[in-house]
């Protein structure tokens, strides 16, 4: 029964932190994230990273993301397409190169294939990862995710997503020998065809759903059933991430009468259970024990680098493609955040020998940062901007909470 004890020491130490960091105007995931931080092995050591916390966040995340799918403006999204593309081209490319340079700096510089090149290249992709949950989680905070800024982010994180898993699958090939560029190709572009073809017949069978039973549970439980099995079909037959195929069930259900309702719905389990556990798991997964100096510095130079690497390529794409300054740069700083992308890589590298255990640290450090680093500026150039404008759909009244209340 520890599992228990662990979830109420979670559940517990977050909300009360989150609470602490909104007296404190900080956004609420700030304080949840640390919470993770104390209770688990890296402070206290109350509450131990199991399998069963892990399942638990990743229903978080994935929870998450049908909200933001859910929230998602068609319009708006069908504007910003070509320029997520972009975005999110940028936003791997530009910190794939820099942490590859990073890398060999820190190890020395080595022919192409050399094992030292294949080091850094992979920590490059490492750094091309985006948990953009975070991100999700503050800007429905705000009430900015519908907004042009809001769409263009979770739509070049989606796709930078799949880009990610494309240049993984490249990096890992090089190692082995083993290249099957094409077969995730084929498989990605089979995923999204099929989520989109059989889309439309979900989305008029939960129209007729919607009609006969307007604002009822069981549209609510229908929509996140679709969510799971969209998640699971995702990442068990066609290799693309389950946070992927739980944005698409969203989206493709975004356009309902009901499509608020059902986000309003799903939300409370969200807010009160599952996110609290995601975003406290991270904390859960922070150690120093391996930490030398050498290591420390290279995980300093390594948060650094990540972190600017995504502004520099998005933003600095963002602005190429006509966003201003300001936008560029929350579109930039929205795309910091790592999470379990970011994981997920480091364990396929350690497992295929390009990743030594003592570099997960960094790793971690700059999930935990960019994690904590991320809403803060987020809220903060977003507080800027609406500064003296009066509220509308897209922008939070004065003390405005998303209609939850601790």
């Amino acid at each position: 029964m520890e599992y228990i004890r662990d979830l109420a020491i979670l559940l517990l130490v977050a909300k009360f932190l989150s609470v602490v960091g909104r007296h404190f105007h900080f956004p609420e995931v700030v304080g949840e994230i640390l919470a993770g931080l104390l209770v688990g092995p890296c402070v206290l050591g109350l509450v131990q990273d199991t399998t069963f916390v892990d399942e638990m966040a990743e229903i978080g995340v994935i929870m998450l993301m049908f909200e933001a799918g859910l929230g998602t403006d068609m319009k708006r999204l069908k504007k910003t397409g070509l320029k997520a593309m972009l975005i999110a081209c940028g936003g791997v490319f530009v910190p794939m190169f820099l942490g590859t340079i990073l890398y060999m700096a820190f190890y020395g510089f080595g022919p192409v294939f050399s094992e030292t090149f294949m080091k850094g290249l992979f920590i490059g992709t490492i750094m091309t990862a985006t948990s953009v949950s975070i991100t999700v989680a503050v800007l429905k905070e705000m009430n900015v995710l519908s907004g042009e800024v809001g769409t263009t982010i979770t739509s070049a994180a989606i796709i930078d997503d799949v880009i990610g898993i494309i240049v993984l699958t490249v990096v890992i090939g090089l190692q082995s020998g083993d290249i099957e560029i094409g077969n995730i190709l084929i498989k990605t572009v089979a995923f999204f065809a099929i989520a989109i073809g059989l889309g439309f017949v979900i989305f008029h069978l939960f129209q007729w759903l919607d009609d006969k039973y307007t604002h009822t549970r069981r549209i609510t439980i229908s929509g996140v059933v679709y969510c799971l099995i969209m998640s699971y079909i995702a990442e068990e037959y066609f290799g693309v991430a389950d946070i992927t195929g739980a944005y698409v069930a969203g989206v493709i259900l975004c356009n309902l009468h009901d499509s608020s309702y059902i986000e309003r719905r799903v939300d409370i389990s969200s807010y009160m259970f599952f996110a609290p556990v995601f975003f406290a798991s991270i904390g859960l997964k922070t150690s120093f024990a391996h930490m030398d100096f050498r290591l420390l510095l290279f995980g300093i130079a390594f948060v650094v680098v990540a972190m600017a690497g995504k502004i520099i390529g998005c933003g600095g794409v963002a602005k190429v493609m006509g966003f201003d300054g300001n936008e560029s740069l929350k579109i930039g700083v929205g795309m910091m955040t790592r999470g379990e992308v970011a994981l997920i890589t480091a364990q396929k590298g350690l497992a295929v020998g390009l990743l030594t255990p003592d570099f997960f640290t960094p790793v971690i450090l700059l999930i935990l940062c960019s994690s904590i680093v991320t809403p803060i500026l987020l809220k903060y150039l977003f507080s800027r901007s609406m500064d003296g404008a009066q509220p509308t759909a897209d922008s939070p009244a004065t003390g405005a909470t998303s209609g939850k209340s601790n």
